[in-house]
């Protein structure tokens, strides 16, 4: 279920749309399982994912000023093994993005299709955030694009990486789900040799309240556009499907 959380921003207003743009195979995922897939953050192509910027790893050095000469070896060594720490650490989370903007993105559309038959599912910050049924803690929020070279953020939680972007991945105005499966050992202690997930988790949803809208991708096909409505049939659902518009011709 979702669940609050202080690292997470909320918009200013939950009413805003929000669309995730997929291929054909996805919109059957999710349509046949009723499940949001949720990536592990490892995998999803930014190699700063999950990374702290400069500032953050420049304020490790300086800290060691204020420590005790006798515990100054102890301390450089837990800093050295804190980078080490933290991309394991990507592997023990889960994240599922959606582009926030009240209107369509031909940007978009052109960055997460390969082809022309895509969709794109249109819902609202709100409908997401009530649709998680799953018994997972689900965490969501606004991603914030900082300069990594010249910001810091808030190093006093593990979460705070994971909702921020570096600038030029603005563009995509990031609403983003996360999930965290803590490796445990016996006795509470943290096991980092343990595999949580493998390559991402399926998070159940209300399919019903999450999906807004369907669009068709501006030039895909008649024939995809007929094909897309008879799968949301066949799965019992009413959704409202239309063609994108962006390939209009203009009128002069």
């Amino acid at each position: 279920m979702f669940e609050p959380h202080p690292t997470f921003v909320q918009p200013n207003n939950d009413a805003v749309k929000i669309w995730r743009y997929m291929d054909f195979t996805k919109l059957v995922s999710l349509l046949d399982s009723r499940c949001l897939f949720f990536s592990r953050a490892d995998q999803l192509g930014d190699p700063f994912e999950g990374s702290w910027p400069k500032m953050n790893i420049d304020a490790r050095q300086l800290t060691l000023k204020e420590v005790p000469s006798e515990s100054q070896a102890a301390f450089t060594n837990a800093m050295a093994k804190m980078g080490d720490f933290n991309k394991q650490w990507l592997k023990y989370n889960v994240v599922n993005c959606w582009h926030m903007n009240n209107h369509e993105s031909a940007a978009m559309w052109k960055l997460y299709l390969k082809s022309n038959e895509g969709i794109a599912v249109q819902s609202t910050y709100k409908r997401l955030r009530d649709s998680i049924t799953d018994s997972e803690r689900v965490f969501l929020g606004v991603v914030k694009y900082i300069d990594y070279e010249n910001e810091g953020i808030d190093a006093g939680n593990l979460l705070t990486p994971f909702v921020h972007k570096r600038m030029s991945f603005e563009h995509e105005r990031e609403v983003r789900a996360l999930v965290i499966k803590i490796p445990v050992a016996e006795g509470g202690t943290l096991d980092m040799t343990q595999e949580t997930i493998s390559r991402g988790l399926a998070i159940q949803v209300d399919v019903e309240r999450l999906v807004e809208k369907i669009y068709i991708a501006p030039s895909a096909p008649g024939w995809f556009a007929d094909l897309t409505r008879a799968l949301i049939h066949k799965y019992g659902y009413e959704f409202e499907v239309d063609q994108s518009k962006l390939d209009q011709q203009p009128l002069f």
